[in-house]
């Protein structure tokens, strides 16, 4: 298709600008209105002498960076609301999905689950030119900044192109990203880690913006992911790898787990017969000289003809660097149990050499072991082609999700930085990969790890085969795969146990449910945040504070965020003196949001001693019954706090 004329006379200053950037690279710079010259740069550049300017820092800065500051401190009144039909177990389940703006849903968790997030992965745009990328611009209200330019529709998205000509190319990414990392940052537990997956366009950028946000001495690593072995289309150097920045929260109590496959079983070459619990063995000298000198670890050692041995083959103490790995006391528990050996030097000639042995199952204090090694820093094996393979085999079409990353690659960095028990959170989520992972790595080591996905509902287009097999948004993708994944692996497992013929006796007690919450409004009227914008004939117009259609659920939501309580709480409904109420984790909180509740209500429930209960402020019988509804509970119950909404 050809090209519009742009009908108008050729833009003198943007042709100089170009100029200008192919001598001076360096003197262009991204502004709110697009590509500028940073004339104090160029000054310098035509300049032998110092040319005086602005106050020199080291910082990355970009246009609308104090906005993305402004952004992330920003409260919100918008809440979740659960929506059971697309759950699995919900009353059960501890794993969250949770279909929204992530930057909203990342407010929305700040109390819920500050400090409770293990580890983070997140595989967020790459700002390759084709990406979309979030409008966050919270300066318009109601529905000028829902519809605005069509940028929104029913699902509330305000997604933007960010193509590689335009003036704010890397600061409209770097605006995205910030607020939400920023608060990503406080969900981690004081020893979580975060996993960034990223390409060459901004991983710059990312390490620079994460050195800021989590502090310079907290970068873990770089990971290098060798994603596919070639690329025939390469236009210079064939680009097969990407990159997986890890960031912790606090680097001096970070403890990642270690390969368990990563020794190499052949350097196991010897055995003890008498001692096969151990497993096989390998030498190493007990010397060394890059440890540093210890005048005590250098002392001699009785050879079987008589001979005295000195680290290094030497024939006295001697402080030539060299020492030896254990002291006096531990060396003799180690010849008398057999982890020692004295030997005719391998090394050096005609001399001894005191060697001791690692064993595969046992330590060299005698403890069982599962020997490991750190993970390396370079990720081989796993391509993306297996994602497409697993997409097709899911749903029989490879193309129902682009650029889905592979279920391998989630497993390997969540045994990297999670343990069988705790919470991983996805905020860009997209087709559920991590979510996926979980539920297998839990399978197969009966873990009980917990993941937190968040994700906008980006529209299908309609051409595209997700849209085809009826899948309207992201998020029916990314739900649909977990119940799928979970019930491949259910049938796995009853397979196996058949197989191994113990069908009778398999239980499978895995968590294959997952609560799913979308983002709304608010469930309360303008008048609850904003009394004072109201008269009281206008008052009077609202029968309710609460907005028509909410649920006792959507309610119970909000005041369990309000609340800080987490929402993988479980939840149990009652009936206590004909009213409905929510019991959340035992009697941590009650909510009934009925009508009419009166003095005997109150004195029925008071002998359950909840810690906290909430009641609509319009449930109440009336003004007395709310006031004497108050005083039983304190009478009753002196321990509970009464709240109303």
């Amino acid at each position: 298709m050809t090209d519009k004329l742009d009908l108008q006379s050729t833009d003198i200053t943007s042709l100089n600008i170009e100029k200008i950037a192919d001598l001076f690279p360096n003197c262009v710079t991204e502004t709110a209105e697009g590509k500028k010259i940073d004339f104090d740069l160029l000054k310098q550049e035509l300049s032998n002498e110092i040319v005086e300017g602005n106050k020199e820092r080291y910082r990355l800065e970009w246009p609308g960076k104090r906005e993305a500051i402004v952004t992330a401190n920003l409260p919100t009144t918008n809440t979740l609301r659960p929506v059971r039909e697309d759950s699995v177990d919900f009353d059960t389940t501890e794993n969250i999905y949770i279909e929204g703006d992530n930057l909203e849903v990342l407010k929305l968790l700040q109390e819920s689950y500050l400090n409770k997030i293990k580890m983070i992965y997140i595989d967020p745009p790459y700002n390759t030119g084709k990406d979309f990328v979030y409008k966050d611009n919270f300066t318009k209200a109601g529905e000028e900044e829902l519809f605005e330019s069509g940028q929104k529709d029913e699902y509330n998205q305000r997604l933007v192109a960010n193509p590689e000509t335009s003036g704010r190319y890397h600061s409209d990414w770097l605006s995205m990203m910030y607020p939400r990392l920023k608060l990503a940052r406080n969900l981690l537990t004081e020893d979580g880690v975060i996993f960034i997956s990223i390409d060459d366009n901004e991983v710059h950028n990312l390490r620079k913006m994460c050195d800021e946000i989590f502090g310079e001495d907290n970068f873990v690593s770089e990971l290098i992911w060798q994603k596919k072995t070639g690329s025939a289309d390469a236009n210079a150097i064939s680009i097969i790898t990407e990159y997986i920045l890890i960031f912790a929260r606090d680097n001096s109590k970070l403890l990642l787990n270690q390969d368990e496959e990563a020794h190499d079983i052949k350097r196991f070459k010897y055995s003890d017969d008498f001692l096969d619990e151990r497993g096989p063995f390998y030498y190493d000298n007990l010397d060394r000289g890059t440890l540093g000198y210890h005048l005590s670890l250098d002392y001699g050692v009785e050879a079987p003809d008589g001979n005295i041995i000195f680290p290094n083959g030497r024939k006295s103490q001697f402080n030539d660097g060299w020492r030896w790995k254990w002291g006096r006391e531990k060396l003799e528990w180690g010849i008398k149990n057999g982890f020692v050996e004295l030997q005719k030097s391998i090394t050096k000639e005609g001399g001894w050499g005191v060697y001791y042995k690692i064993y595969l199952n046992v330590d060299n204090e005698g403890n069982n072991i599962k020997r490991s090694s750190p993970y390396k820093n370079l990720i081989q094996g796993i391509l993306n082609t297996h994602a497409s393979a697993e997409t097709k085999a899911m749903f029989g079409n490879s193309g129902i999700f682009s650029n889905p990353k592979p279920t391998s690659l989630s497993k390997k960095l969540s045994l990297i930085g999670l343990k069988s028990d705790e919470i991983i959170l996805d905020f860009f989520s997209g087709s559920a990969t991590t979510a996926h992972a979980i539920k297998q790595l839990n399978a197969e080591d009966g873990g009980n790890r917990k993941y937190i996905m968040v994700q906008l509902p980006e529209v299908t287009d309609e051409k595209s085969e997700a849209y085809k097999a009826g899948y309207k948004n992201i998020c029916e993708i990314g739900k649909e795969r977990i119940r799928r994944a979970s019930n491949k692996i259910k049938e796995e497992k009853i397979e196996k146990a058949k197989k191994d013929g113990l069908f009778a006796e398999f239980k499978d007690e895995q968590d294959y449910g997952f609560r799913v919450y979308r983002l709304d409004s608010s469930n309360m009227q303008d008048v609850y945040y904003k009394p004072q914008d109201y008269n009281q004939g206008t008052l009077d117009l609202f029968a309710d504070n609460v907005k028509e259609g909410r649920t006792a659920e959507d309610l119970l939501t909000q005041v369990m965020l309000d609340w800080g309580l987490p929402l993988s709480l479980p939840i149990e409904r009652k009936t206590i003196s004909g009213k409905e109420v929510y019991a959340v984790a035992g009697d941590s909180l009650y909510c009934c949001f009925d009508n009419d509740i009166d003095e005997a209500f109150a004195k029925e429930i008071a002998q359950e001693k909840p810690l906290r209960i909430v009641f609509r402020d319009k449930g109440f019988k009336d003004d007395t019954a709310k006031e004497n509804v108050k005083q039983l509970l304190k009478q009753l119950s002196g321990e509970t706090e009464m709240k109303v909404i």
